[in-house]
């Protein structure tokens, strides 16, 4: 018998791609079941290498530039264009990927400091994918360095940010605190004319208690004190983007499965920027977005289009999924919640390979998870870790399927259970 097996894993952040990931679970896969079925899926969140991975599913190329990083000083980057004509006709779609001009993994150790970092890439990202004609422009967010609600990305699209004295306001969340007016009559008018689409974790919201400052700042350098100035910053960014940008009353969305441009909102009512959903995602450049007109979209209703996912769990006797870190933020739409949700729709079960295993990970049973395991053999520092992490990966899927294969022989000698997939 054969045994069809899916691994569709997300990356390990400033380690492998979602890709690489999947090669080397495969590998461990075929040292126990040479004759296995694989069906490879290496999955993005919007996050580190979902530009490359769009531009491969969709028949697209990668397009090099230059763009100002997130501590200021200019980074090699790039987006993805997609369709256009031939084989993927239809309007001439960009990919930018805002991890690859203001990720975390951008910001040297020694600047992890949020309330500095800036979003001014990500603008400059959006022109240039506008100048090679893109007129749909789709912002992956995901493993930012930044938490200035998107304000850099405003300022590098002509928009003008002052404070009290009208002065120009320098870059980052930090100086958010001070803002007192937005100038609109800059920004590019080709935004008008073009459909943003923000692909984004609903769950991040921008303010309030589970605001984005409060919950992932510390993951970027800030301390207690800055997460809160930052947090207050925020809350003043979403009051003068709600006064200066958005119009009183938003329209109704147009019929259809591809509503125009305009703030994502599901009635006539003008969207929220403290709380609506996806409005923190990316340290907030989602709210920022969101002001110029870009809609706010579960990032795996737009990511995932097009891989017929829930089909191909389906076949499958075994889904293998992984991800960098098991915890409590797993469930709040990670991948590995994700597809474990999807495959216990079809009764699929799951395993998941985990760099680290954190307080809350047990939490991803109630969404489908059977099974975890992390992939470190014993202790040693980060950085061996990220060196061998295609070799961890490989040997901790051998792991785990030996004890699987040893628990169906146990079962088949007893009968007290049934043999697994």
């Amino acid at each position: 018998m054969t045994h069809r097996i899916a691994i569709a894993p997300s990356g390990f952040k400033e380690s492998l791609s979602a890709a690489r990931v999947a090669e080397a679970i495969a590998v461990g896969v075929r040292r126990v079941i040479p004759d296995a079925d694989l069906d490879l899926i290496p999955l993005v969140d919007g996050g580190e290498g979902t530009a490359e991975a769009l531009a491969l599913a969709g028949g697209g190329r990668l397009v090099p530039c230059t763009a100002t990083g997130p501590v200021g000083d200019p980074v090699p980057s790039h987006f993805a264009l997609l369709g256009g004509g031939g084989t993927t006709p239809g309007p001439l779609t960009a990919v930018v990927e805002m991890a690859a001009v203001a990720g975390l993994a951008l910001v040297p150790p020694g600047l992890r400091h949020p309330g500095a970092t800036t979003t001014y890439g990500v603008g400059e990202l959006i022109r240039a994918a506008l100048d090679a004609g893109a007129r749909r422009i789709l912002i992956g967010c995901g493993d930012s360095g930044t938490s200035d609600g998107g304000a850099g990305a405003l300022q590098a699209l002509g928009a003008r940010l002052t404070d009290r004295h009208g002065r120009e306001l320098r870059r980052g969340g930090g100086a958010l605190h001070e803002l007192e007016h937005i100038d609109p009559s800059g920004l590019d008018r080709r935004l008008a004319g073009a459909e943003l689409l923000v692909a984004c974790n609903p769950y991040n919201v921008l303010c309030g208690k589970r605001g984005v400052a409060r919950v992932f700042g510390p993951q970027k350098g800030a301390t207690p004190a800055e997460v809160e100035l930052l947090s207050a910053g925020l809350e003043r960014w979403a009051a003068v983007l709600t006064r200066d940008l958005l119009p009183a009353v938003a329209p109704e969305p147009e019929p259809g499965p591809e509503p125009g441009p305009g703030p994502a909102l599901a009635t006539g009512v003008p969207l929220d920027l403290r709380t609506a959903p996806g409005t923190g995602a990316s340290g907030g450049l989602g709210a920022g977005l969101a002001a110029v007109g870009a809609r706010l979209l579960p990032r795996y209703d737009v990511l995932l289009d097009g891989l017929d996912l829930d089909a191909r769990l389906a076949r499958a006797d075994f889904v293998i999924t992984a991800e960098g870190a098991l915890d409590h933020q797993t469930v709040r739409g990670k991948i590995p919640a994700e597809v474990a949700r999807r495959a216990q729709a079809s009764g699929v079960p799951v395993l998941v390979l985990a760099g680290t295993i954190g307080p809350g990970a047990q939490d991803v049973r109630a969404v489908g998870v059977d099974a975890y395991s992390a992939i470190l053999p014993a202790p040693m520092t980060l950085v061996e870790a990220i060196g061998r992490s295609g070799e961890l990966l490989a040997d901790a899927t051998e792991r785990a399927l030996r004890i699987m294969a040893l628990g169906s022989r146990l079962g088949e000698r007893t009968g007290r259970y049934a043999p697994s997939a």
